[in-house]
């Protein structure tokens, strides 16, 4: 179960949730309170080295076909910081314009 998708979906939510919504965080919580190898690692590793990623992808949420991008930050191997987040607008391909106008 990817954890920072779902909790990224649920939160689109927040300002006016639903039944639905409610149901998929008590789901989450369920999932992570019975798995106690879920949580954040840090390592005792003294070699520090700061690696960071980034990523996105193409209108990948199904309600608003908005693409989502992301970045971790790990110092050595734990994570110190990341954000996943959806982006503000909707851009299309002229092929797929085209495809969405007949």
């Amino acid at each position: 179960m990817d954890i920072a998708y779902n909790v990224q979906h649920l939160s689109q939510y927040m300002q006016a949730p639903r039944e639905p919504h409610l149901k998929g965080e008590i789901y989450v919580l369920r999932f992570l309170k019975n798995d106690p190898t879920m949580g954040i690692f840090m390592s005792r590793d003294p070699i520090f080295v700061l690696k960071s990623y980034c990523d996105s992808d193409w209108s990948s949420c199904p309600d608003s076909i908005r693409s989502v991008s992301g970045y971790i930050v790990m110092l050595g191997d734990s994570p110190i910081s990341w954000k996943s987040k959806k982006q503000a607008t909707i851009s299309f391909s002229s092929v797929e314009a085209e495809y969405r106008s007949i």
